[in-house]
């Protein structure tokens, strides 16, 4: 049997993102780095309220993966290491045999969706940490562990955990990233329409399960880590530090598995200074140092990013300035656009797209310019249609 072909393997994954980022709305990062995490063999969290299409898009994303066996649950309190990993064969204990029923359960996954994470019950939590860690799950009969053939698990919670006994199941997985609701109105037009609409079949590429395997096992370790990349990674941790932002020794041993994903997902053979963007996911353990952390890993990877966040945090006070103007006339949000959101917004825009075009120039990556530029666009149009009254999808068609 021929070894699957890393670049058509790749290339198919890099349509699946498109095609998932054209489907999910705002969720194009959320998806490229949910791929890469998966490529490096690692767990990853989506973090974010209900209702905010975690559980599709992890379901979509692993259904496209050809031969893999899924599992997926809803963890409680109460959930039994059984259930998770294999139920009692009724059949066998009337014969007076303690078997478990492994088929269809996270002993035999290839990939795994793990809802609600952090209600992990305290009689599951040992068990779970085990699969997370070393892929084995220790039989309720004992004898010798099973191992388990999980390539990586997506999680999933609507709170960070609450205990020191959770804290150990999230300090396992390697990349966090927050989800929230849709920010740009015609967005939410789109998603409405589409709700009431007629669907079209998407376009559904798909991989198979051995040509992943042997991305993550053999073509994703074997792309390359330049001395620059190391001195790169070595200069981010030393400033994090300054900042009392520590991440274990082990973490950033993972992390370089996440770089070289993230190069072999663009189908190169060493890793580059853009691939560094996705450590805004690994090296904070709180939603309220993450910022931080994004602005020192892209003031790294390219100046443009960073002038992009600062004018991201203009355009954010600008929001909440809509937000704390709710109730007011007409007639005052109509003078508060002219007299500063107008300028604050057109200006923005300006320099983000010269930024955007000099990023693109100089072979930089533009994803967190473009993530910025959405920013700016999604409260552009919450501001003509909420202070003006103008309908979403005639703002949408100006842009």
């Amino acid at each position: 049997m021929d070894a699957p072909d890393p670049q058509g393997t790749s290339k198919q994954l890099r349509a699946i993102s498109d095609e998932l980022s054209g489907r999910f709305y705002e969720r194009a990062d959320v998806v490229r780095t949910l791929l890469v995490t998966l490529l490096a063999g690692q767990h990853s969290l989506v973090l974010g309220p209900p209702g905010t299409a975690k559980s599709e898009l992890a379901r979509e994303l692993t259904g496209r993966i050809e031969g893999a066996s899924y599992w997926e649950i809803l963890l409680s309190k109460f959930t039994a290491p059984t259930r998770m990993f294999g139920p009692v064969d009724v059949a066998a204990l009337a014969r007076g045999e303690y078997r478990q029923i492994y088929d269809g359960r996270a002993t035999t996954a290839h990939v795994a969706f793990i809802d609600e994470i952090f209600k992990c019950s305290t009689a599951a939590l040992n068990e779970t940490l085990g699969y997370l860690n070393e892929r084995i799950y220790h039989p309720e009969s004992g004898g010798a562990p099973i191992r388990c053939p999980l390539i990586g698990a997506i999680t999933a919670s609507n709170e960070l955990p609450a205990g020191e006994d959770t804290a150990a199941i999230y300090d396992r997985l390697l990349v966090r990233i927050e989800v929230g609701y849709l920010a740009d109105p015609s967005n939410f037009a789109a998603l409405i329409r589409s709700a009431v609409g007629r669907p079209t079949a998407p376009a559904r590429t798909t991989v198979e399960l051995a040509a992943l395997r042997h991305a993550v096992t053999e073509a994703v370790p074997a792309v390359d880590v330049p001395d620059g990349i190391v001195d790169a990674v070595c200069t981010l941790r030393a400033a994090l530090r300054r900042k009392e932002l520590i991440a274990s020794d082990r973490r950033w041993r993972q992390a370089v598995g996440l770089l070289q994903a993230s190069a072999y997902l663009d189908d190169r053979t060493a890793v580059a200074e853009t691939d560094l963007s996705v450590l805004t996911h690994v090296l904070w353990d709180s939603p309220a140092e993450r910022p931080t952390v994004e602005r020192e890993v892209l003031q790294l990877v390219n100046p443009d990013a960073k002038e992009a966040l600062d004018l991201a945090d203009a355009i954010e006070e600008l929001e909440a300035q809509l937000d704390a103007m709710a109730g007011q006339s007409r007639e005052a949000l109509s003078e508060w656009v002219i007299t500063k959101a107008h300028h604050t917004l057109a200006t923005a825009g300006k320099r983000l797209e010269k930024l955007r075009a000099e990023a693109a120039g100089a072979g930089r990556s533009t994803a967190a310019v473009d993530r910025v530029i959405g920013r700016q666009r999604a409260v552009r149009t919450r501001v003509l249609t909420e202070a003006l009254g103008l309908d979403a999808s005639m703002v949408q068609s100006q842009l």
